[in-house]
């Protein structure tokens, strides 16, 4: 669990960053989850975007691949969520 400080930091860092990854139609596959998880892996904070025709909305998105990858919202807003998950191998962020 993130405090506010830790997430305000992240989001902080997020604001520079740029979307790696868009959700769309298909919604969240296993394929998109297996994405996420390398790009967590390999990065540990990520922004996503959530399409207007994808049948979740962008909180639901997020919160729900975030439950499948072990990751943490960090926040959403409008179209765009951030996700955190602390890397086993690869350590970035010092939070």
């Amino acid at each position: 669990m993130l405090t506010s400080k830790q997430r305000a930091m992240l989001r902080s860092m997020a604001s520079t960053m740029d979307t790696i990854m868009q959700i769309g139609k298909s919604g969240i596959t296993e394929t998109l989850v297996a994405t996420v998880g390398d790009a967590l892996e390999a990065r540990e904070l990520i922004k996503l975007r959530v399409l207007e025709n994808c049948d979740l909305g962008v909180r639901g998105a997020a919160e729900e691949l975030a439950e499948k990858t072990g990751a943490e919202v960090v926040c959403v807003i409008g179209t765009k969520c951030v996700l955190y998950r602390e890397s086993k191998t690869k350590k970035k962020i010092e939070l």
